[in-house]
C-alpha cells in the first residue's frame, strides 16, 4: 500500500464563529481529533472560528517539526491540537470570569447598553483587548508559515481566515504568510465593542459580514471534495421575536447566515449542473457537503450567552461540542469520501 493511500481520509473544515459559542467547535473538533481517522487538508474559519482553526493547525505544525513520517506527524498532530485548543478555551475561561471588573453575566448586558450609546473609541479607547495576548501566548504563527513551506506540509492543515475590509465592504481571506494574530482579532472583530483592526492600512471588522465562514478557499485552494460544516449560528428560529433584544438577535443571525446560505446555493447549483452534464468536471468540483448543526444545540442558551466566557460554561458547551461530534462520527464519519450527508437544498 502507498504512503498516501494509508493516510486517513482528506476531509475540509469550515468553522462558524458565534462568540463563546465557539467552546462547542472546540468540543466537536476534539472529538474529531480524539477519532483520528481524518487529515483536515484546509480550515476555514471565522471569529471564534477562526481562532478553533489556527489553534488546530498549530497541533499540527508543532508535529510536523518533530516527525518526518506522515502518519507519527498525523497522530503527534491530533494530539497537541487537542492540547492547544483546550489550553487557548481554558484560557478564555480565566479571562471571562471577569469583564471590566464585573463578573461576565452582569457584564453582557451592560456592555450591551453602553454600545447603544458609546463607541469603542470612547469605552475602550485604549483598545485593551486580552484575548489577543492569549491567541499570541498558545498559538505560534511563525511556525505554522514555516512548516508550511516544509516537506512535512502535507500534515498541516491550510488556514483560511475571514475578515470584512469596512471600506470596500468585501471579505477578505487571510492565509500563508498573512496569516497572522492581526487576521484572527480583525476576524473577531464585533465593532460596537473594539476598535477596527488595521491591517498594511486597512481597517477590518468581523468576518461574519462577510463569510461565516468563507467555504470558496476550501473550494479553489484545495484538492479535498469533502467539507465538514460546524455551524453554531441557527438558521432556523421558533416564533417570531418581540422583544428589542429578541429581534436585535435575530437580525444578527439571520445577517450572519446569508453570505454562507448564498455559497451553499452556489455549490447545490455546480452540483447540479454536474450531475446534468452540463459542466466540465475538469474544470470544476463537485463539493460533497457534511454539517455538525451546533446551532439547533445551542438555540435554548439564547444569543446573549455568546457574550458568557466563565470557564464552567465554556466547559459546558465544550462537552456539549463532543458529544454532537461523536453523535455525527458514529452516523456519518464513513460517509466522508464516499457521498453528501448535508441536503442543501433544505439549509439554504
Amino acid at each position: 500500500m502507498s504512503e498516501k493511500a494509508s493516510l486517513p481520509a482528506r476531509l475540509n473544515l469550515a468553522l462558524q464563529g458565534g462568540g463563546s459559542h465557539g467552546a462547542l467547535t472546540w468540543g466537536v473538533l476534539d472529538a474529531l481529533l480524539e477519532d483520528g481517522r481524518f487529515a483536515f487538508e484546509g480550515v476555514s474559519g471565522t471569529s471564534a472560528g477562526a481562532m478553533n482553526a489556527v489553534a488546530l493547525a498549530h497541533g499540527f505544525a508543532q508535529a510536523a517539526r518533530e516527525h518526518k513520517d506522515p502518519q507519527d506527524a498525523h497522530r503527534a498532530g491530533c494530539e497537541l491540537a487537542r492540547v492547544t485548543l483546550t489550553r487557548l478555551w481554558e484560557g478564555v475561561g480565566h479571562l471571562g470570569g471577569l469583564s471590566w471588573g464585573i463578573p461576565l453575566p452582569g457584564a453582557a448586558p451592560l456592555m450591551g447598553m453602553m454600545a447603544q450609546w458609546l463607541s469603542p473609541y470612547q469605552t475602550n479607547p485604549l483598545n485593551i483587548n486580552p484575548l489577543r495576548d492569549l491567541l499570541e501566548r498558545e498559538v505560534d504563527f511563525e511556525v505554522i508559515a514555516a512548516t508550511a513551506r516544509s516537506p512535512q506540509s502535507g500534515s498541516v492543515p491550510q488556514v483560511f481566515v475571514c475578515a470584512t475590509n469596512v471600506r470596500t465592504g468585501r471579505g477578505e481571506i487571510f492565509t500563508g504568510k498573512r496569516l497572522s494574530a492581526d487576521a484572527v482579532m480583525a476576524s473577531a472583530c464585533l465593532p460596537l465593542l473594539f476598535k477596527a483592526v488595521e491591517i498594511n492600512g486597512e481597517p477590518y471588522w468581523d468576518g461574519g459580514y462577510s463569510g461565516n465562514p468563507a467555504l470558496h478557499p476550501l473550494i479553489y485552494k484545495t484538492e479535498c471534495v469533502d467539507v465538514l460544516l460546524v455551524q453554531i449560528n441557527p438558521i432556523e428560529h421558533q416564533g417570531v421575536p418581540d422583544s428589542a433584544n429578541e429581534i436585535m438577535e435575530r437580525m444578527n443571525e439571520i445577517t450572519f447566515n446569508a453570505a454562507l446560505l448564498s455559497e451553499l446555493r452556489a455549490i447545490e447549483f455546480v452540483r447540479r449542473l454536474l450531475a446534468e452534464g452540463k459542466l466540465d468536471g475538469r474544470r470544476y468540483k463537485s463539493v460533497r457537503m457534511h454539517r455538525i448543526d451546533g446551532g439547533t444545540v445551542l438555540e435554548t442558551l439564547g444569543a446573549s450567552s455568546k457574550m458568557r466566557a466563565d470557564l464552567a460554561f465554556v466547559r459546558r458547551l465544550f462537552e456539549l461540542g463532543r458529544e454532537t461530534g461523536q453523535g455525527w462520527l458514529k452516523t456519518h464519519g464513513a460517509d466522508v469520501g464516499v457521498r453528501s450527508t448535508m441536503n442543501i437544498a433544505d439549509n439554504a
